[in-house]
C-alpha cells in the first residue's frame, strides 16, 4: 500500500470548550484524544486509508489513476471519516440515527471524526453512516487489529507505552454470539412469514401494481386471531387437539398469503417501469419475497412435524428463523441460558486484555478442543510472534493439543479433563496464577458483547455480523490500548518522586 499517494489537507476546525466540573466527560476526551494519536502512531489510519482506495478501484468503472486528484481527495476525506465514525458509533454502542444526532449536538465528537469546520459542520446522516460501516471488507479490518497489536509490540517507545505488549501467554474461550430474533416457535414463524409477505404486498400496491384480493391487513388480523388462538390452547383442556385444529388453519392461510404474495411478484418483476420505485428499491421488494417464499415450505413442514406429527426434529434440520438462517442452537448449560441461539464466538486475548484472535463460526462450531490450534497459528501469523504459553478451560483439552504445544515450545496452561491431572497441576503456583487469570476472560467477553457490540447486536445476516464484530474487536484494542500507562506519565511520577 506504500506506493499509493495519500493526501492530507487539515481543515480549519474551532478548538474544543474548556469545561470544567466534569470528570467522566475529561476521561471521555482524553480517551478519544489518546485513542486519536494511536491512530496516527500505530499507521492504522493511513493503512484504512490506502486500503479504501485500492478496494475503491477494485470496484470502479474506470481505472484509478484517471481519477481526478480533487475526487481522490474526497474519497480519502470519506475514509477517514468513515474509520472514525465507525470507531465512536462503536465506542458508544448506539444505532445510526442515534450515533447521527449525538454527532451534530458534540463538538467533542465532531473533532475526534474530523467534521469539525469554521463555518458549516456538515455532519453524516443514518444512511451515510450505514454505508461507513460496509466501507472495507472483513478481512481488511482484521488487519488493521494486526497492525494495531503488531505496532504496541515492537514499537512501544513510540506509542507512549510503559511496556511493550505482553503475548507471553494467550487466553482463549468460547461464547454464543446470539442472533437478534425472537425466540424460535415453530407456528410463529408463520405468522412472521405472513406479516413480512402482506408488507411487501401493500407496498407494490401502494406503488399502483393491484391484483385482486382482500386488503392485506386482514390476512394480518386473521394471523394474529389465530396466534393467540394457538398460544391459550395449551391451558385448555384438550388442547393437543385445538393445537393441531388451529395449525391445520394456519397452514392454510399462509398458502393464500403466497399466493397472494406470488402474484404482485409478478406484477412488479414486469411492471416495474410504470411506477415510481428504482430498480435497487423493487429488487430489495423481490428479495424480500423471494427470501420469505423459499423459506416458507420448509417452516410448514417443521411445525407439521411438532405439532401434527408430534415427531422431534434435530437441531441440525430446525428452521430458527425465517431472516437469519445462519443461526444455529448452541447448548451451554449456564444458569438462564441452557440453549442459546446464535453463533459460536471463539475470543483469544493476551494478558493486558487486548483481543489478539476471534473467529465467528457460520456453520455449527466444531469442538473448542479442536480450534486452539488454529487460533494460535493465526495469531502467530497476525503477530509475527509465537504466544509463549496458552490458557484455556477444560474444553481445550486433549492429548493431541498437549502434545502439539510440546512440540512447540509453549507452555500448556490449559485446565486438564482428568480429575488426577489437575489435582497434580494445581500444585503449581503457576498454574493456580494463570487459572486465575484466565477467569477475568469471561469479564473481557461480556465488555465486548454488551458495550461493544451491543444488545442485541443490530447487524443483519452473517456477513455483516462478522464485518460489525470486527469493528467492534478494532474499537476495543484501541481502547484498552488508550488506557494503558504511559512511559511519559511514569516518568513524570519518577520525577516527582
Amino acid at each position: 500500500m506504500s506506493n499509493i499517494l495519500l493526501f492530507e489537507q487539515p481543515e480549519l476546525a474551532p478548538r474544543l470548550p474548556t469545561v470544567e466540573g466534569n470528570v467522566d466527560y475529561l476521561t471521555l476526551r482524553q480517551q478519544l484524544e489518546r485513542m486519536d494519536e494511536l491512530l496516527a502512531q500505530t499507521g492504522a489510519e493511513g493503512d484504512f486509508v490506502a486500503a479504501s482506495l485500492q478496494h475503491w478501484q477494485g470496484r470502479a468503472q474506470q481505472p484509478l489513476p484517471k481519477v481526478t486528484v480533487r475526487q481522490r481527495q474526497k474519497f480519502q476525506e470519506h475514509s477517514r471519516r468513515a474509520l472514525r465514525c465507525n470507531l465512536a458509533r462503536t465506542l458508544f454502542g448506539e444505532s445510526f440515527r442515534d450515533f447521527s444526532a449525538r454527532l451534530a449536538d458534540s463538538p467533542l465528537l465532531q473533532w475526534f471524526c474530523g467534521l469539525g469546520r469554521l463555518d458549516v459542520i456538515r455532519v453524516p446522516a443514518k444512511s451515510t453512516l450505514q454505508r461507513y460501516a460496509t466501507w472495507l471488507p472483513e478481512e481488511q479490518v482484521r488487519s488493521l487489529v494486526g497492525r494495531v497489536l503488531q505496532a504496541g509490540r515492537a514499537q512501544a517507545a513510540k506509542l507512549d507505552l510503559a511496556a511493550p505488549l505482553d503475548l507471553d501467554h494467550y487466553f482463549l474461550d468460547t461464547t454464543c454470539l446470539k442472533a437478534n430474533i425472537h425466540f424460535p416457535v415453530d407456528w410463529v414463524l408463520l405468522g412472521d412469514a405472513t406479516r413480512t409477505l402482506m408488507r411487501a404486498v401493500k407496498l407494490i400496491r401502494d406503488h399502483g401494481l393491484k391484483h385482486r384480493m382482500e386488503p392485506p391487513a386482514e390476512f394480518v388480523r386473521r394471523m394474529n386471531h389465530l396466534s393467540m388462538a394457538m398460544t391459550h390452547a395449551r391451558r385448555q383442556a384438550g388442547g393437543r387437539q385445538t393445537r393441531k385444529k388451529l395449525l391445520r388453519a394456519m397452514k392454510r392461510q399462509v398458502k393464500v398469503v403466497a399466493a397472494h404474495a406470488r402474484r404482485h411478484r409478478q406484477l412488479l418483476a414486469e411492471h416495474q417501469a410504470e411506477t415510481d420505485l428504482t430498480p435497487k428499491q423493487a429488487a430489495q421488494v423481490l428479495g424480500r419475497i423471494d427470501g420469505v417464499l423459499a423459506l416458507l415450505p420448509a417452516a410448514r413442514q417443521q411445525a407439521h412435524e411438532r405439532i401434527i406429527g408430534e415427531r422431534p426434529v434435530a437441531n441440525a434440520d430446525k428452521l430458527l428463523s425465517l431472516y437469519e438462517t445462519d443461526t444455529h442452537v448452541i447448548v451451554r448449560g449456564k444458569a438462564g441460558a441452557e440453549v442459546e441461539f446464535g453463533n459460536t464466538l471463539l475470543l483469544g486475548e493476551n494478558a493486558q486484555g487486548l483481543i489478539a484472535d476471534w473467529k465467528l463460526f457460520r456453520e455449527s462450531a466444531p469442538a473448542d478442543a479442536r480450534l486452539l490450534q488454529e487460533s494460535v497459528r493465526r495469531v502467530e501469523a497476525a503477530l509475527g510472534v509465537k504466544p509463549g504459553g496458552v490458557v484455556a478451560d477444560r474444553g481445550f483439552d486433549s492429548a493431541a493439543n498437549a502434545a502439539w504445544l510440546e512440540a512447540e515450545d509453549i507452555h500448556n496452561g490449559v485446565c486438564p479433563r482428568s480429575a488426577r491431572q489437575l489435582a497434580r497441576r494445581r500444585r503449581s503456583r503457576k498454574f493456580c496464577r494463570l487459572a486465575r487469570r484466565r477467569s477475568q476472560t469471561e469479564g473481557r467477553i461480556g465488555i465486548l458483547k454488551n458495550q461493544f457490540l451491543g444488545r442485541p447486536l443490530r447487524a443483519k445476516g452473517f456477513a455483516h455480523r462478522e464485518l460489525a464484530l470486527s469493528w467492534a474487536v478494532l474499537t476495543h484494542d484501541l481502547w484498552v490500548l488508550a488506557r494503558l500507562p504511559r512511559r511519559s506519565e511514569e516518568a513524570a511520577l519518577a520525577e516527582a518522586a
